[in-house]
């Protein structure tokens, strides 16, 4: 599936993964997160840390009739405020979905699957 869109010079199709992948790049630069979850983990109970490669494992990229939603699996860091880390991602990739993409999206649902320690 991929989103569609027409300018004046003609139409353009950007794929789910195209967006997850910056959507996951966008979100992995946030102060406080650790890395992208798969979302396997939901029925396994496991917390899988993705890599830098798989952004778009841990992101669900929707269209409803002519909205956009998406749907992240991220870790956290220990110590951070959760609900304004997962504000910030929402913020940070909304904006560069539009900057990079001119994508309005409508929705940017963050589902906390892990707190992780980090080493100092």
């Amino acid at each position: 599936m991929s989103i569609e869109m027409k300018t004046k010079y003609g139409e353009i199709d950007i794929s789910n993964d195209v967006i997850a992948t910056i959507a996951g790049g966008a979100a992995i630069d946030c102060y406080g997160i650790i890395g992208m979850a798969s979302q396997k983990q939901i029925k396994d109970g496991i917390t899988e840390l993705l890599g830098k490669d798989n952004f778009s494992r841990g992101i669900v990229v929707r269209q409803e009739e002519d909205e956009v939603h998406i749907d992240m699996y991220i870790i956290v860091s220990y110590g951070t405020k959760i609900s304004e880390v997962a504000h910030n991602v929402q913020t940070k990739v909304k904006y560069t979905l539009d900057q990079m993409l001119g994508l309005s999206v409508d929705s940017v649902n963050i589902f906390v699957q892990g707190v992780r320690v980090t080493n100092p």
